[in-house]
Parts: C-alpha cells; structure tokens; sequence
C-alpha cells in the first residue's frame, strides 16, 4: 500500500479558503459545534461540517457501532463494536487530521445537559427517539436561549426527497425534515432521505457560522 504523507495543516487551510474564501473559513474554524447522537443523521452532519473546515465537534452519543447501523450510518464493518464517537473521530481523522474534537461516550439527559453543552455555541440535534428529541430540544431552549440549535423531524421512507425542508421555528431554533413521516412497516430509515436531512443541518450550522442563514 502506498505511504500517504498528510499535508501540513497550512497547506489545508489554503486549500480550503480557496474552496470557501478566507473570510468564510475564518468562522467556521473558529466554530464549536456540538451532534448530539451519531446515528444516521448525526454521522453524515459530522463528516458534512468536518469536510467544510469547521474547528471543533463535540461528538455526543452512547451506542456503539452495530451491523444494523451499517445501511445508513458512516461507519465501516471493521467499526462494529466500537464507541460511536470513537469511531466518528477516526473517519475525521482521514480527511481532517487537525481539526479539535472532543468526545463523550454518554447518553444525554435532563442532569447533565448543562455540563455538556456549555462550552458549544452551535448544536444538532440528531435522535431517533422522538421523547430523546423533546427533551433536549426542550432542555437547549430553556438552559440556552443564546445558543443555536438545529433540528430533525422526519425523514423516514423513501419518497421523494423534496418534501426534506428547513423551517426557521425561533431566532435561534430551526427544524429540518418533512415533519410527517415516521418509521413503519416497509418506510424505515434508509440512507438517502436520512442524508438530505441531515445535509439540509449541516447547511444550515454552516449558515449560522458566517452569518448568512437569511439567504
């Protein structure tokens, strides 16, 4: 196999400011954001955001990798077992090897919330559950009302892609999906509607980083 030489860290800035205009990649490297679970959505937003040359992800999930995850997760079938942001973090690490992450292998709740998300300004939300969704939801808009949270409600199924939309709920809060579907008999989640979902959060963090989310 081929040694691979990594480029320097400066030779990646540059690469990316041509990409994005240094204007723009100066926020985003100065962006913390935070995914709340690193399932099918909170994968694809983390390699989307990793990708565009955001500074540091803070990785939040307590599952680890399994076969079932494999249809629509970023993950590989050498991963199965391990801590999902563990492994989230090695897939980065291909493509991003100097950006700052931060993981923690817990489940979050109403107790520790707080202490998890202090230090982010931007955070996903990316459950299955919908009380997970409820409450975190709930626990980021009372706890953090200067914070920015993004969203996902509904992207089960296969139809078209186009009903995936995001809707701007407060100031601070926005929603993505088509708000409608749910996982059935034959409309589970499937890779394609759960990756434009979670594309249309990514876009928006992204967005929120350079301060153009009215566009």
């Amino acid at each position: 196999m081929k040694n691979i030489v990594i480029p320097a860290e400066e030779d990646i800035r540059k690469s990316l400011e041509s990409r994005h205009t240094k204007y723009v990649q100066d926020r985003l490297a100065k962006a913390k954001v935070a995914v709340c679970g690193l399932g099918g959505l909170g994968s694809s937003i983390a390699i989307a955001l990793a990708r565009c040359g955001v500074g540091e992800l803070h990785l939040i999930d307590f599952d680890r990798v399994d076969l079932s995850n494999i249809n629509r997760q970023q993950y590989a079938l050498c991963e199965l077992g391990i801590e999902k942001p563990a492994a989230m973090e090695a897939e980065i690490r291909r493509f991003s090897p100097y950006i700052i992450i931060k993981q923690d292998f817990v489940k979050i709740t109403e107790e520790n919330v707080y202490e998890l998300l202090k230090d982010d300004i931007y955070i996903c939300e990316a459950f299955d559950a919908p009380e997970e969704k409820a409450m975190l939801t709930n626990a980021v808009l009372e706890k953090f009302p200067e914070k920015y949270l993004v969203g996902a409600s509904g992207m089960a199924g296969y139809e078209t892609g186009n009903t995936i939309q995001t809707r701007k709920i407060t100031s601070h809060y926005y929603l993505c999906g088509d708000g409608v579907s749910e996982i059935k008999e034959n409309a589970g989640l499937m890779a394609p509607r759960v990756m434009i979902c979670g594309a249309h959060q990514a876009n928006t963090i992204i967005k929120l980083i350079i301060g153009d989310e009215k566009r």
